[in-house]
């Protein structure tokens, strides 16, 4: 008796290439200004002096008592000169590639990809091969702008989405370049670093101490406490201007993300991609309504965001970004 036979193997879903090619075998008008840095670019970099000036502390002191004066100055100016490397393309792609595990579109994925980014960056008066599209393997809608110069998809925007709302997430992602909140985030996270590594050292520190106090009695872990206690509240008198600032940054980074999300989207809408854009975030309240009703029909209850979380999410609500789109849904009504 013949064995049956398999059955057939589906062929990969194909996105329909729905995208209205304005621009294509046309003369492309460029921008005078290609990119620069608006308000939420110039907040984040103004939010991340205070840490700044920590890590300025940090390297000075750990270059000049390890190196001396001449050579430790010569490594303080490496460091400081090292924030140019956010601009510099082979750093750049050994970043994408090695921290946000990026890789090149192959042969098919940029046949599919670039003539929808080709029409986003026309519309934007951008030249185009100034950046450099990339492809992350994942099963989730997502798109990212990364350091100068790197655009990112997943695999799902690619091949899953049409070419319309692949616009509409290249279009998003573009805004937050030519708006510099890309190369600002970097920066200011790169020169925070040591801060933050040195915070975080001091921390593991005192757990230590604490740990070992606690082998040898009760009073000696008081003891402890009150010193750190004490020492706490001395550096936040005596360096308020710094201290302050340092406390209440990460919520104001995450309001300057919020802000930098509406910014990019309000650039999408502008290039007429506002109802496209509004059918990705469409879909992801889709996926978290689906989440919600999995997560009940299993028993469990998923909790909504405390107001601490909302204020330090970096990106707005789906509610919050439909909203603001809606005056350029109404203009193509």
């Amino acid at each position: 008796m013949a064995a049956p036979a398999a059955p057939p193997v589906p062929e990969p879903s194909v996105a329909p290439d729905d995208l209205d090619y304005r621009h294509r075998g046309s003369r492309v008008l460029v921008a005078e200004h290609q990119r620069g840095a608006d308000a939420t670019a110039i907040g984040r970099l103004a939010v991340q002096v205070p840490g700044f000036l920590v890590s300025l502390a940090v390297v000075s002191s750990i270059a000049l008592g390890m190196f001396g004066d001449v050579a430790g100055t010569i490594v303080l100016l490496a460091w400081l000169a090292s924030g140019a490397l956010v601009f510099h393309r082979p750093t750049e792609l050994a970043f994408a590639r090695h921290v946000l595990k990026l890789r090149p579109p192959t042969p098919d994925e940029r046949a599919r990809l670039e003539p929808v980014w080709r029409e986003v960056t026309a519309r934007a008066g951008v030249e185009a091969h100034t950046y450099e599209l990339m492809v992350e393997n994942s099963d989730e809608l997502n798109a990212v702008a990364a350091a100068g110069h790197v655009v990112g998809v997943t695999t799902y925007s690619l091949n899953r989405i049409p070419s319309s709302n692949l616009a509409a997430v290249l279009a998003h992602e573009l805004g937050h370049h030519t708006g510099g909140h890309a190369w600002a985030g970097l920066l200011g996270y790169w020169y925070s670093l040591p801060g933050r590594v040195a915070w975080a050292f001091m921390r593991g520190m005192a757990r230590i101490a604490l740990a070992v106090s606690r082998v040898f009695s009760l009073a000696a872990t008081g003891f402890l406490y009150l010193f750190l206690g004490i020492t706490v509240v001395a550096g936040f008198l005596t360096m308020w201007y710094v201290t302050i600032p340092l406390v209440a940054a990460p919520y104001l980074l995450a309001h300057m993300g919020r802000r930098g999300e509406l910014r990019a989207d309000q650039q999408a809408a502008e290039l007429g991609f506002a109802r496209h854009l509004a059918e990705v975030l469409h879909h992801f309240q889709t996926e978290e309504a689906a989440a919600r009703a999995a997560a009940e029909a299993q028993g469990q209850k998923l909790q909504d965001p405390g107001t601490l979380s909302r204020l330090l999410s970096s990106h707005p609500d789906h509610h919050t970004r439909l909203t603001a789109l809606e005056p350029y849904l109404r203009l193509h009504r």
